[in-house]
Parts: C-alpha cells; sequence; structure tokens
C-alpha cells in the first residue's frame, strides 16, 4: 500500500507529464514546445515554483468523468525573469486541448490576482482549443473571469500574451485587452470566427493562416505586436521587452549603469537628403541616438509610416515615436495614429519617458480615410500626447506640417522640451502650396506664371520653410546640430526625471475610439 508521500509523488509526475508522452511527441511533430518547456525558457533556471499542479476538472459529463488530468490543462505559478519576480500561466494543449473550464479558468484567474496583489508582470502563453464544450457555460464564466481582471490590471501591470498555438472565438479577447501580444509564424492564429463559419456565413474559403496567423495580424489588423519565426525567438523577444518595463505603474523601469563619453554622433549630420522630397529611414536616427544601437521596435510590419519601439538612453529606458519618411512621406492615418496612440497610453501608464522624431507632411488625403474615420481616429494619437504626464522631447528632423505638427508632441499640448534640426519646416503647409494659394492673384497676373509661382514659393519658404520662427515664439526651444542630437537628450531627459505633473481630477477620460 502506497504511502501519501508516494502517492503525492505520483501525482505531481504524472502532473508534469501533461497529456502523456505520445501527446508531448505530437506536440513536438507540430514544431510546438510543450507547456513547461515554454516556461523552461522563459523563467530563470530554477525559480519557477508552481500553483495548482494537482488540480483537477469538476466535469462529470461527456465521458469526463472517467479521466482525471492534474493541472487542467493549464500551468500556472511565478518565478524571476532577469531576476525580477513574474507570474505565468501556459496552457497545456496535450491535454484536453488546453481548453478553458471552470478550474482551468481558476487557476488563471489566481495567478492574475496574485501579480496585482503583487505588483509583478502577468504573462500568459496561449495555446488552447478554446472553451471546453462538456462543461458548457462554466467554461464561459470562466473566459469573463478573466476578462475582467485583464480590465482591472490594465494600466496598474504589464500584462503580456504570447500566442503559442490556436486562439479563437472568446480566448482572443483577453489577449485583446493585454498590453502587448506576440504570435509564431505558421504555428498560431487567433480569430473570432473560424474559417468553416466564415464559409458557412460569407461564403469565402480562408486557410486559418491567411484568416488569423502571425502574419496576417502583424501586417494587416495590427492585432499582434510581435510576429516571431519560432517559439524560442517569441520567448527571447518577450524577455527583451520585460527589460525595458517596470514591475507595475507604481516603479520606474530599471536603469543600466551608463558611463557618460563622447556623445557626438557625425553621422547625423548627413542623414536627411539635400532634396526635401526625398525619403529617409527614420531607423538611422533612431540607432544613431539610443545606447549601442538598440531599438526594438514595436509593431513593425503594420502601418509603417510611424515607427514605435523601446530603446535606453543614457541607460534609462525610454519608448520612441517617430514618423517614418521613407514610407508613405512619414504622413499620419488612420493606421498609424491607432498604432501611435496605443504606444504612448502604455509608456504613460508604467512611466516610461517619451521621445519623438518628427517629419510629418500632414494627414492622409482621400475618401477611403475620411469614411473610415481619420477624424476620430487621428484624434486617439493627440489625445494620447495630451494625457501624457511622462517627461516628453520632441526633436523635429523635417517637416512639421498643419495639424500633424499640433499632434506629434508639439509644445502647444504639453511637450517638455523641443528641439529642431537646422533642416526643420515648421509651417501650415508646404511653399509650393502655400504659395499657390497666398499669390494666386499675383501668378495668374503675371507674365510667366510658371516663373512667379517659383518666386513665390521661394519667398514662402525663406520666411516659414525653416525652425527659426518658431524658436522665436518659444514654440521650439533650440535648433540643434544633428551631431548633437543624442548630448542635448541625455540632458534633457535627466533634467526632467523628476518631474511632476497632473491632470484634472476625473473618473476617466472619454477617449474617442
Amino acid at each position: 500500500m502506497k504511502n501519501r508521500i508516494e502517492e503525492l509523488e505520483e501525482k505531481t509526475a504524472l502532473a508534469q507529464l501533461g497529456g502523456g508522452q505520445a501527446r508531448i511527441d505530437a506536440q513536438h511533430k507540430r514544431g510546438k514546445l510543450t507547456a513547461r518547456e515554454r516556461i523552461a525558457l522563459l523563467i530563470d533556471e530554477g525559480s519557477f515554483e508552481e500553483i495548482g499542479a494537482l488540480v483537477t476538472h469538476r466535469s462529470t459529463n461527456f465521458g469526463l468523468e472517467k479521466q482525471k488530468f492534474y493541472g487542467d490543462g493549464v500551468v500556472t505559478g511565478y518565478g524571476t525573469v532577469h531576476g525580477r519576480l513574474v507570474y505565468v500561466f501556459s496552457q497545456d494543449f496535450t491535454v484536453v486541448g488546453g481548453s478553458l473550464a471552470e478550474a482551468h479558468a481558476q487557476k488563471i484567474c489566481r495567478i492574475m490576482d496574485l501579480a496585482m496583489q503583487n505588483g509583478a508582470p502577468v504573462i500568459g502563453l496561449n495555446d488552447s482549443g478554446g472553451a471546453r464544450i462538456q462543461e458548457g457555460v462554466v467554461s464561459l464564466g470562466g473566459y469573463a473571469d478573466i476578462f475582467y481582471r485583464n480590465t482591472l490590471a490594465s494600466g496598474v501591470i504589464p500584462q503580456i500574451s504570447a500566442i503559442m498555438g490556436p486562439c479563437a472565438g472568446g480566448a482572443v479577447y483577453s489577449p485583446a485587452i493585454t498590453d502587448f501580444i506576440m504570435m509564431v509564424e505558421h504555428t498560431s492564429y487567433m480569430f473570432v470566427t473560424g474559417p468553416n463559419v466564415v464559409k458557412t456565413v460569407t461564403h469565402e474559403e480562408v486557410s486559418s493562416e491567411d484568416l488569423g496567423g502571425a502574419s496576417a495580424h502583424s501586417v494587416k489588423s495590427g492585432v499582434t505586436h510581435f510576429a516571431c519565426a519560432n517559439e524560442v525567438e517569441l520567448i527571447n523577444n518577450l524577455k527583451a521587452l520585460l527589460s525595458y518595463v517596470p514591475q507595475n505603474c507604481e516603479e520606474e523601469a530599471p536603469a543600466l549603469p551608463y558611463t557618460p563619453g563622447n556623445e557626438k554622433r557625425e553621422k547625423l549630420n548627413t542623414i536627411i537628403p539635400e532634396n526635401a522630397n526625398s525619403p529617409y529611414d527614420i531607423r538611422e536616427v533612431i540607432t544613431e541616438v539610443v545606447d549601442g544601437g538598440e531599438f526594438l521596435e514595436v509593431h513593425k510590419d503594420y502601418a509603417s509610416n510611424i515607427v514605435v519601439g523601446f530603446a535606453r538612453l543614457g541607460g534609462r529606458s525610454i519608448g520612441i515615436v517617430a514618423n517614418q519618411p521613407a514610407y508613405l512621406a512619414g504622413v499620419l492615418d488612420i493606421n498609424a495614429s491607432k498604432k501611435g496612440a496605443r504606444f504612448v497610453r502604455f509608456c504613460d501608464c508604467f512611466n516610461i519617458p517619451l521621445l519623438v522624431f518628427e517629419d510629418v507632411p500632414g494627414f492622409l488625403p482621400g475618401t477611403d480615410q475620411e469614411w473610415n474615420g481619420i477624424i476620430t481616429n487621428g484624434a486617439k494619437l493627440l489625445y494620447a500626447f495630451c494625457e501624457a504626464t511622462v517627461p516628453r522631447v520632441t526633436v523635429i528632423t523635417r517637416k512639421a506640417y498643419g495639424g500633424a505638427y499640433d499632434v506629434m508632441n508639439s509644445k502647444h499640448i504639453g511637450a517638455d522640451m523641443n528641439y529642431a534640426w537646422p533642416t526643420a519646416e515648421i509651417a501650415v503647409m508646404g511653399a509650393k502650396g502655400a504659395a499657390e494659394i497666398i499669390f494666386k492673384k499675383e501668378i495668374d497676373e503675371a507674365p510667366d506664371k510658371q516663373a512667379k509661382w517659383k518666386e513665390k514659393e521661394q519667398e514662402y519658404a525663406d520666411l516659414f520653410a525653416n525652425p527659426y520662427s518658431a524658436t522665436e515664439r518659444g514654440y521650439v526651444d533650440e535648433v540643434i546640430l544633428p551631431e548633437n542630437t543624442r548630448d542635448k537628450l541625455i540632458k534633457a531627459f535627466k533634467m526632467l526625471e523628476n518631474k511632476v505633473a497632473t491632470l484634472p481630477r476625473k473618473k476617466h477620460g472619454n477617449i474617442p475610439l
């Protein structure tokens, strides 16, 4: 007869084996790691403490009463990543398809409650077939319990969702509420309704990958922030992301030791083309300015006309928002506005200073943009910057035209420090269009209309296509040589590190959703 210790050891071994060796082998054949292997890669060696390993399901219907699965298809616990506490749940697809039911959901909720109480990030490694049909409405209630906690935790602790396999139906809304979503190419997918339902309702034939794969969501929908080649790359990116963010909204992001040196970056002097209409890659500016040229870009393949991501400046974590002249001339459109707004709000939630590189000719015109709500969507980015109380610094590298000048963290909406390169053009619009409007009568009456137009264009450019008029009014704090940008920014953020700003007392604002 087994004693209690032997029985406990046997149950623990069964829990760690999950759905059995055969199912683990099948998981590997699909190019996927198991739930425990993923945790082992993520968490510092020897630091993981499991919670609820012997929890079992409570269903007594449809054959489940004859089987007992320890852990109920999800591994939950806590540990450290680079020595910092995190809470994690990892769904086990080898156990009833990782489906969510009462006990499964309660384990996840327990982890989320602990994360909130102790002020540490929560990481979800999602790999589930969805709600467990055998448990009926109890499964749906479990999802709602998780959604509620996601919402309460939003802005309090960082929440990261890694989609390691299927994530369908109601299950997609928990990741959607979290701060960042990561997906694996070709082995993970997300959708509210699958290909079979789509075909039945709309008669459209589409594969799971095309409907909700990593490529679709990283390029087209913007649902996922990182698309990774494999699970190892995803977990490495997840760990890198954690290194830039604080444990909770009450803390500062971790800073690395920094020794000041020669901060001049002469390459910046030659990045802007002589022709004002020629493109350049804003990432070259970013990598020259930040520590070690290291930049963790977020939403890299979505709305490429704006670039957002994390870097360090003088050892301190910062969030960067930059117009991208190499794509659509850096114009702001619906997707770029939503992308930028979401990132700004995350940084403001977690005390991460914001650095903005501005080269924007305006908002994208056209019926498609207007009919799909460029007004309310563009206002999201404006609202996000206006609401942000973290240190905010802007560098205008070239164009800052029209309403987009206001939106991209201008002094008028609360920016702390604004710099401009000598190549900056701050005006209502470009010189060519402005001259055509202002001097229309003179141009029409001139013997040589084209020559007159050129003359008036130059007249307008001399007056406004430079940063000095704005500097005289205090809208720009200083016109700086590009090579001095890094030095100026390090000093500015150091000066602003104890900034205190409070918003008017209210329950919450009403951002234009």
